[in-house]
């Protein structure tokens, strides 16, 4: 008994819960009480969809990322951070603000007067894109900032006294509060009309004292967009007006209550509503599909007529129904549009350049956002057909081309590997390496055609990887002089930053994360692999390019070491050697890797005023020292600097001011700045102990395979060292730890 009271108690806790939810969220108002709502906040409740969804952008805030042509705006809405971070667009963050200034011209034109198309290749998170704006809008639309609004009509029940049911003749004195029907128990009521189109409320008011309102309230530049309001009033609000169906029934009851306007408005029931995709209100997924987005049906073909009043009952009332009915008010997503019949995308042309809808009876007044997508190859088709220049005024095209930097991209793996249950453990570096293979898939070889010799020179001379390097941390070749650098550095930026040719661009071809997705999921279930490694992935990569008909970039002819699969999987080889070796140097003990960097600085700061001729303190003596010859050149031996050190001194401060004119708030970071001379660095320390690598690497292999019993006390001790350090501080088992200490022993040591 004491169990059965405790789950009514909580029952009715819940229930109490969600009916003051209910009440705390306004769910059901008169049109009185809405109207208070709006003239205590005019700009929330006037606002476009456009203006809702900037937004929406706007509530979730942005944050800066780098890229290689500099900080770039990211909007927090497509980390999905208001749904756990799951299913979020990785990267694509020039899409991002083009979509938002788009949106911005709508809001200037007072209308949308364009379709949103994405184009790019196939898997390029073109429909992530829109559900993450879904999704955005979705949790925006519960918060008191995206509260929206809707209106249906109710008629009382007749077992309620004549007075009341509607039709009486009674007037309301000017001074009487406004008695209104809107929250009537459901068996008092005997009919209720949806307004299917979610009109705002605001639409009930006749449009020439709304027009005099929202301008007294907003100023007349509300209506100007080269005005100085920070408010634009859309056509949807100033100039519109409530549907068909509405509109008939509002005459009816005019007409009936003899132009009595509060009368009419006792039997609006205005209702909170919020966006969603599941049950299409206001968001709607459009599949590519044989027939119009759109319709109308009777409303009293399928209702008792003794339900709706007298006044109504010689009044045919048809409700519309569709895609576009159901994404009013929020976003109609087209997905694939261009592989639907043309036939079927004409009226767009009509719906886009309008706003409005033909149906069977009614002409539907639309105020949505059209966003669709199309991979590449069904856009070129439909350039060519002859609907195209009808199509291209009402069409803003923005592209979605595949990620080019490897950092970025493998977020996506990260995150995929984090949502799966895998029945192996994941080994360190087997998404950084499954990125980096995608990404130099997608690399194009840069024309240097109309460049200086120079420059196509050192243009034609870049390697993929080289490429790849620069997209992801502005990594550049290290044999290249300070002149040379900054020169490519500079060219590389400006044709990244360049429109790229309308077919051919880069991101347009190469694997796709989808089907890279599939190929880190395969490798997981190789048999002759403990982990999900990157030896497992090398391994399933080879088996994706052995046969060229299955994908696309398979079949491009290579050039100049681009387009050359096969070959990248041998580049990703040894850069993921170059990652576990490190690893390796660094777990074994032999070598200190945060020391270079400060050794590096301190050598920096010799040059700096060796070049000055000033003298330096030193600690040990605390006295004033010319700067130490000695110091310098140990430094540029072991980077191999043997001839003209005064050339490359100079060579070094000026890169230091380069970087400093460029960022003048950053942190002196020489790890980011001369990455190739801490590389060099270490490798000549690597050389000088690689004996001893070897040495260790043997024992701890010989110690994974039960044979530790031939090592001495001394050895074990380092053997289990290297190995805590292995799993602890870089994330290896065992397992993995010995398929990567083989390798290395075979190709490294």
């Amino acid at each position: 008994m004491d169990k059965k009271n405790r789950e009514l108690g909580v029952l009715e806790a819940l229930a109490q819960e969600i009916h003051e939810g209910f009440s705390a969220k306004r769910s059901l108002l008169s049109f009185e009480e809405f109207f208070e709502l709006f003239r205590a906040n005019p700009q929330r409740h006037c606002r476009s969809v456009a203006q809702y969804i900037r937004d929406m952008m706007d509530y979730f805030g942005t944050r800066q990322v780098d890229t290689p042509k500099g900080p770039m705006r990211r909007f927090k809405v497509f980390d999905m951070e208001q749904n756990g971070g799951r299913f979020r667009v990785v990267g694509n963050e020039q899409a991002q603000n083009e979509l938002y200034h788009l949106l911005g011209n709508f809001i200037q034109e007072r209308r949308i007067t364009r379709m949103v198309l994405l184009h790019g290749p196939n898997g390029s998170a073109k429909s992530s894109f829109i559900h993450c704006l879904i999704a955005g809008l979705e949790a925006y639309s519960h918060t008191e900032e995206g509260a929206l609004y809707r209106f249906n009509w109710v008629f009382p029940s007749s077992k309620m006294e004549p007075s009341n049911i509607g039709f009486s003749r009674r007037r309301l004195s000017p001074s009487a509060k406004l008695e209104s029907y809107a929250h009537l128990a459901e068996n008092e009521i005997d009919a209720k009309l949806i307004e299917e189109l979610r009109d705002n409320p605001l639409l009930l008011l006749p449009k020439e004292q709304r027009q005099r309102m929202l301008l007294e309230l907003f100023g007349n530049d509300c209506r100007d967009s080269g005005g100085n309001s920070p408010f634009v009033l859309s056509d949807a609000i100033f100039d519109g007006d409530i549907s068909h169906k509405s509109r008939l029934i509002f005459d009816a009851l005019l007409s009936s209550y003899e132009g009595d306007y509060n009368e009419v408005l006792r039997h609006v029931q205005v209702e909170r509503f919020y966006i969603s995709l599941r049950y299409r209100q206001s968001a709607v997924s459009v599949e590519p599909q044989m027939r119009v987005d759109a319709g109308s049906r009777q409303v009293t073909a399928d209702r008792s007529l003794s339900a709706l009043p007298t006044a109504l009952q010689n009044r045919t009332l048809f409700e519309p129904f569709g895609e576009l009915v159901d994404g009013n008010r929020g976003i109609v997503e087209f997905n694939d549009m261009l592989k639907r019949h043309p036939d079927l995308n004409k009226y767009l042309i009509a719906t886009v350049e309008k706003g409005t809808v033909a149906v069977d009876h009614a002409i539907l007044f639309i105020d949505a956002v059209l966003l669709g997508s199309s991979n590449e190859d069904y856009l070129e088709a439909f350039k060519a057909q002859p609907d195209y220049p009808s199509f291209k005024g009402r069409l803003d095209l923005v592209r979605m081309p595949y990620l080019l930097d490897y950092r970025v991209e493998r977020e996506i793996y990260d995150e995929l590997l984090a949502h799966t249950v895998l029945p192996k453990h994941v080994a360190p570096h087997s998404t950084h390496i499954a990125a980096l293979w995608a990404v130099l898939t997608r690399m194009m070889k840069p024309s240097g055609e109309g460049r200086p010799e120079k420059l196509k020179a050192l243009l034609d001379e870049l390697s993929p990887l080289e490429k790849a390097d620069f997209y992801a941390n502005a990594r550049m070749p290290e044999e290249l002089g300070a002149e040379d650098l900054r020169t490519l550095r500079e060219a590389l930026v400006e044709l990244s930053e360049a429109e790229p040719d309308v077919l051919q661009y880069e991101g347009r071809y190469g694997i796709s994360p989808r089907e890279m997705k599939n190929v880190l999921l395969r490798a997981a279930q190789l048999d002759d692999f403990a982990c999900l490694s990157p030896l497992a992935l090398f391994d399933e990569l080879k088996r994706v390019v052995r046969d060229p008909t299955i994908h696309p970039f398979l079949r491009i002819k290579p050039e100049g070491g681009y387009h050359d699969p096969a070959k990248f999987i041998a580049i990703a080889e040894e850069r993921y050697l170059d990652l576990a070796d490190a690893q390796l140097r660094s777990s074994v003990g032999l070598l200190d890797e945060s020391g270079y960097e400060g050794h590096f600085a301190r050598y920096v700061n010799t040059v700096s005023n060796w070049l000055k001729g000033e003298k330096m303190f030193n600690r040990l003596t605390q006295q004033y020292e010319p700067a130490s010859e000695s110091f310098m050149h140990e430094i540029e031996s072991r980077l191999g600097i043997t001839e003209d050190a005064k050339s490359f001194r100079e060579q070094l401060i000026s890169t230091v001011a380069a970087y400093r004119i460029d960022n003048p708030q950053a942190e002196m970071v020489y790890a980011k700045i001369f990455p190739e001379q801490l590389d060099a660095l270490q490798s000549r320390d690597y050389e000088e102990r690689k004996a001893q690598i070897r040495h260790i690497t043997e024992d701890v292999l010989a110690y994974l395979d039960g044979e530790g019993q031939s090592l001495s006390s001394e050895e074990r001790e380092q053997v289990e060292e290297t190995l805590r350090a292995l799993e602890q501080r870089f994330g290896y088992c065992r397992a993995c730890a010995k398929e990567t200490l083989s390798l290395l022993r075979a190709r490294r040591y």
